[in-house]
């Protein structure tokens, strides 16, 4: 048997076409354009690059595009007074704080400074609050493109054994609450779960979130079971070159590949999906902010 590849990448566009269709109708039918204000402090190399393709893509869905880029040394006082700008701003729907921050600043504070109604990472206190109680919330990207992924490959995921190794609360913990609210049977495994291979060996789905690469292997798989792997990790790889590396997942995608049913890469999986979930975040955000019908199929 060889998996399915569930191809995030192709995945992606589709939900960026779908969030560029709901633009262009909020833009004709209302007269709004959803605007996305992103922050940046410091000149992180991974987070400049990030935020880049953020930029690119929210123009290319039709929305309004409006960059901070900040020194890193950057007060706390500042970076809040601009927050509460971007709050008070009707024309700004969403607004992501890129992390991480300068040591300095505390994330914390910060997060919880921004309208948990404009907060479309999901990671106010607020909303991880809704979203633990089955709530209306912004919910984290990543964890909504995993569940939109399964949603789409399964149909629907009700009675589904599922375990989500990881406890982060950027994936885990997130991605465990949106799996029980589809009905899912979930367990939350981590480096400290006893015998590890035997509570994913019973998995229909098997979310990899734990940031050690290659960590499951394919004999850990129930046949036909369907992974996501959130793992993005960067190894040497000398083969391809003197300091060349190769981004790998936090499953043996070779070896699972034989077992699974379906199963993500890395990269081209996961990873795509993040930046759509952004997009269609603020799409979400601006229709509540103006009581207007929420996109379908682009919310948990």
């Amino acid at each position: 048997m060889t998996a399915t590849i569930i191809d995030g990448k192709a995945f992606a566009a589709q939900v960026r076409g779908q969030v560029a269709q709901h633009v262009t109708r909020l833009k004709d039918d209302h007269g709004i354009t959803p605007g996305l204000a992103v922050v940046l402090v410091g000149a992180d190399p991974a987070s400049e690059v990030y935020v880049k393709s953020k930029g690119k893509m929210t123009k290319e869905v039709g929305m309004k595009s409006v960059e901070h880029r900040l020194a890193d040394t950057t007060s706390e006082a500042e970076l809040l007074t601009l927050i509460d700008t971007l709050n008070k701003d009707d024309t700004i729907h969403g607004i992501l704080v890129q992390l991480p921050l300068p040591d300095h600043l505390n994330e914390d504070l910060v997060i919880s400074a921004i309208d948990p109604a404009k907060d479309v990472d999901g990671f106010h206190i607020s909303n991880v609050g809704l979203l633990g109680t089955g709530q209306k919330s912004m919910v984290p990207c990543t964890p909504l493109g995993c569940l939109m992924m399964l949603r789409d490959h399964h149909g629907t995921l009700s009675g589904m054994d599922a375990v989500v190794i990881g406890r982060s609360n950027i994936v885990g913990k997130p991605m465990a609450q949106l799996l029980l609210n589809d009905s899912c049977t979930v367990t939350v495994a981590h480096s400290r779960t006893k015998d590890l291979a035997a509570v994913v060996r019973r998995a229909d789905i098997v979310i990899a979130a734990v940031g050690r690469p290659e960590m499951v292997p394919g004999d850990w798989i129930k046949p036909g079971a369907t992974i996501i792997d959130v793992g993005i990790n960067r190894l040497d790889a000398p083969e391809r070159g003197e300091g060349k590396t190769r981004l790998v997942g936090d499953v043996d995608f070779d070896s699972c590949a034989k077992v699974a049913g379906a199963i993500t890469p890395v990269p081209g999986g996961v990873g795509p999906m993040t930046i759509a979930c952004l997009l269609a975040n603020t799409v979400t955000a601006c229709c509540r902010a103006h009581d207007l019908p929420e996109p379908e199929g682009l919310t948990a």
